[in-house]
């Protein structure tokens, strides 16, 4: 690797990692030296801080429909391209419900929200930003929906857990912002009640990354630690891949709007599925839980994706990916 090259990864590091890592790990630091509960701070982020940034990127976004639809759909592609080959590598690994359900999430979803936001911001600007929101806010209703389900597989709570889904901001956030724009009844950019909606939605990017950090701080690994190598291989290699593929195929008009589409679905495992196999899975017999298989799960992806993203992020950038 040349000097220059180098010198690039090091650069993207210092602009797209480092503050996330920074910000996260001040989250891990106050876990580990205080009892503190994410609980509360996460109820905040999902039903006020999330809905703002969702709807205010989303109204004022300077995507096209098109492009907003093709973000969409692209994201439900890999999520049920991903699910049906972590599906069939999970059967011939011999993963059996319900650790087979925590395998599926963890290798199927992407950390894009309290990790993908900052992330594509950092490295792609304003357009990152606003493809990973949209990113975000399509994966947290198909995570709050079909996550659920498969969650729920075996335990009698799928049903529950879609009701429950129907009660997230999230999922009326979208529809309220994407039914105003195509109204055209959005406020002034500059008005009070948009400057507002800015100011809470930008709160939530910090707080998700100290949420983030406090999550992995009281992670149990031990146990499962040798159970989530294959997970985390179809997460980190094999996602991009399928991105990839996915974005070739819809043939995106904004060639950034692509390339953070694709490092969004290179992102290390989602926080969500702990919350979802928590509440609707059952523990099973074996050694671990679900909900540790996951656990574990993101906090290896998470420290995995730090040099494979930033490589990603310069192949990117250089045009060599996408």
């Amino acid at each position: 690797m040349s000097a220059l090259e180098l010198s690039s990864l090091v650069g993207i590091f210092g602009t797209a990692i480092l503050p996330i890592i920074a910000i996260a790990a001040a989250g891990f630091a106050l876990g580990r030296a205080k009892d503190v509960d994410a609980g509360p701070l996460n109820t905040i982020t999902v039903y006020v801080l999330v809905p703002a940034l969702v709807f205010h990127t989303l109204v004022t976004t300077p995507m096209s429909g098109e492009t907003v639809v093709l973000v969409a759909v692209g994201v439900l592609a890999v999520t049920v391209v991903m699910l049906a080959i972590a599906g069939g590598v999970g059967r011939l690994a011999g993963r059996t419900e319900p650790l087979l359900g925590a395998f599926l999430l963890t290798a199927a979803f992407a950390n894009s929200g309290n990790f993908g936001i900052p992330l594509s911001e950092f490295a792609f600007g304003a357009t990152g930003r606003s493809t990973a929101v949209l990113y975000a806010a399509v994966q947290g209703v198909l995570l709050y929906t079909l996550g659920t389900y498969v969650a729920a597989r075996g335990s009698g709570g799928a049903l529950a857990g879609v009701r429950r889904a129907a009660r997230i901001p999230l999922v009326y956030a979208v529809i309220v912002a994407l039914g105003v724009r195509w109204l055209g009844l959005a406020p002034p950019t500059g008005s009070a009640a948009m400057e507002t909606l800015q100011l809470v939605g930008d709160s939530s990017i910090p707080v998700m990354l100290l949420i983030l950090g406090i999550q992995l701080s009281g992670t149990d690994y031990g146990a499962a630690i040798g159970q989530v190598g294959l997970s985390n291989l179809l997460k980190l290699a094999v996602a991009p891949v399928v991105a990839v593929g996915v974005a070739l195929v819809l043939g995106f008009e904004n060639q950034t709007v692509a390339r953070v589409f694709v490092l969004e679905s290179a992102g290390p495992a989602a926080v969500t599925p702990i919350i979802l196999l928590g509440e609707f899975s059952e523990r099973g017999d074996g050694p671990i839980g679900p909900a540790e298989f996951a656990s574990t799960a993101i906090l290896t992806s998470t420290l995995l994706s730090i040099p494979m993203l930033t490589v990603l992020i310069a192949l990117l950038k250089a045009g060599v990916v996408i």
